[in-house]
């Protein structure tokens, strides 16, 4: 069955909106967990935008799913995963006045990625890099021996009905290329209720990222029941996959 990480950042947005103490993104991930999330993620950025270091920490010590840091190749972040590893690390782009990560990681000679891939390994950290569903950028992956791809779904998700299947064509056989090559398929970005079914069906999907989608919902539903949810959907596709 199709795994499913829940992204907290939005719950720390708010936080930060009132730089206050409430919402905790410590209790949304307890509460995710409740709910059914088989991975809690949380993107640490440069700019402390939402996540903070205290939430990461805290993260570490509370959460009884794997925990999934997504991150910049920075080299003070990298020492704090070091030092302190989560479950796995997930390397992303990312610029300071983008509003979300807007595309896959270019890691085709991409120096700073590559030294910080071989610290996150030499510390026994699982790596996962965030890529678009490039055949070139998938082998450059296999070939520095990463652990998983978290395959870009932005295009999917903001394509029209008429491009959606071409989409979807090129990330099934992206799919295909990442575990042919023996690393774990993962997928993210711009999933919601409406439209997770094709990327949950593609074969041997090991789990999906989700976090706007769900904490929009919980709003209204409250936070477990979103994930219940989803986790319900994930379910459902699996099965007639």
């Amino acid at each position: 069955m199709v795994k499913l990480g829940v992204n907290i950042d939005h719950v720390a947005t708010v936080r930060q909106a009132r730089l206050t103490v409430e919402p905790d993104p410590v209790w949304a991930a307890a509460a995710a967990e409740l709910g059914g999330a088989d991975c809690i993620t949380i993107h640490l950025r440069e700019d402390r935008r939402h996540i903070q270091d205290r939430d990461f920490l805290l993260l570490r010590e509370t959460t009884q799913v794997r925990l999934n840091l997504e991150m910049a190749c920075d080299d003070d972040i990298t020492t704090l995963a070091c030092d302190h590893p989560p479950d796995q690390v997930t390397l992303v782009p990312e610029k300071r006045e983008e509003l979300t990560t807007e595309g896959g990681l270019d890691i085709c000679g991409n120096r700073r990625a590559i030294d910080v891939i071989k610290r996150l390994k030499a510390a026994n950290i699982p790596v996962s890099l965030f890529l678009d569903p490039s055949p070139k950028q998938i082998d450059k992956a296999s070939e520095l021996d990463v652990d998983a791809i978290e395959l870009h779904t932005g295009a999917y998700a903001e394509a029209s009905n008429v491009e959606k299947n071409d989409c979807l064509a090129t990330l099934i056989n992206a799919g295909e290329q990442i575990t042919k090559a023996g690393m774990l398929l993962n997928a993210g970005h711009g999933l919601t209720y409406n439209n997770v079914h094709s990327i949950a069906s593609i074969p041997q999907m090991h789990e999906l990222n989700i976090g706007h989608s769900i904490v929009a919902r919980s709003i209204f539903a409250g936070l477990e029941n979103a994930v219940r949810e989803m986790k319900i959907l994930l379910t459902n596709s699996t099965a007639v996959s």
